[in-house]
């Protein structure tokens, strides 16, 4: 998959249907629309998250400018309780793509991703059968999330792995250790979710009582000051500045229920870090 398909930065949606309310700052048709006419292409659910409808309908009148992403294999409980079970064998993913297919309203998924790593099916059968639905034309890529290095190489075997989809930002850093290397070297583009924690780093004060945190907070606030700044801003602004660092694609995926928050996510992607900047927030290390 061309690295511009990805755009700068795309959009997580998988909070889009936390709230329903006639507040058009949160209504999740506008929040899509306000995504797009910011220049954001990849629009990123999941079976999981329980909102393709949504999100078909959302992108609908737009399709032909979205690259759509969702995922499968994780099943959780009918009633949402308990613990959710990993399904990633070839029949059920079939039936989990015709039903994203449904759901979404669409004829092709651009980006489907395994979402969950399975211990009871070898990931060249998960892969082998995604490569089917290429294939059939329901699939245009696939992509792999919460996987280790050797499952990353075992599947870019059976099938190139287009996009790795894993948690990173400032305060997250564990992708560094095998798999960002794994997947420069495969030539796999990463997919960055919650690169603000979550909108933790977008809150005022949201870190300072955690000693674990205040002192990445810390150091983002005083350099978000240098630059009219958030300090959730600075995080995505560090995660995007990874790409040239680490020579690998690297989109960062932050997700909202607000236009406004949208807006000010986007504007991070114009955030121009320095390297004595970007060095100060590498030094402070990985909480986990």
């Amino acid at each position: 998959m061309d690295r511009s398909a990805f755009g700068r930065q795309g959009f997580g949606a998988m909070r889009l249907s936390d709230e329903t309310t006639d507040d058009g700052d949160r209504d999740p048709v506008a929040v899509v629309d306000a995504a797009l006419d910011a220049g954001v292409t990849m629009v990123d659910t999941a079976d999981a998250y329980r909102n393709e409808e949504l999100v078909g309908r959302a992108i609908r009148a737009r399709r032909d400018e979205v690259l759509l992403a969702s995922k499968f294999g994780l099943v959780w409980p009918d009633d949402a309780e308990g613990s959710y079970e990993v399904r990633a064998d070839p029949a059920y993913v079939r039936h989990a793509c015709e039903a994203s297919l449904r759901r979404l309203g669409v004829d092709v998924i651009d980006l489907y991703y395994l979402h969950h790593r399975s211990e009871r099916t070898p990931i060249e059968e998960t892969v082998g059968t995604m490569a089917e639905l290429i294939g059939q034309g329901k699939v245009r890529a696939i992509g792999l999330s919460n996987v280790t290095e050797e499952d990353l190489r075992r599947a870019h075997t059976v099938h190139p792995v287009a996009a790795l989809q894993e948690r990173w930002s400032p305060l997250r850093r564990g992708i560094e250790r095998r798999l960002l290397p794994t997947a420069a070297e495969l030539g796999v583009a990463v997919v960055a979710h919650s690169p603000t924690d979550h909108g933790l780093l977008h809150q005022v004060g949201g870190t300072a009582d955690d000693p674990r945190t205040s002192g990445v907070r810390a150091t983002l606030d005083e350099i978000a000051g240098a630059h009219d700044a958030t300090a959730g801003q600075v995080a995505l602004a560090w995660v995007q500045h990874r790409e040239s660092a680490h020579g690998v694609a690297v989109i960062p995926l932050p997700g909202t229920t607000r236009v406004s928050h949208l807006r000010v996510n986007v504007a991070a992607a114009d955030v121009r870090l320095s390297e004595d900047e970007l060095g100060r927030i590498d030094a402070l290390g990985a909480v986990s």
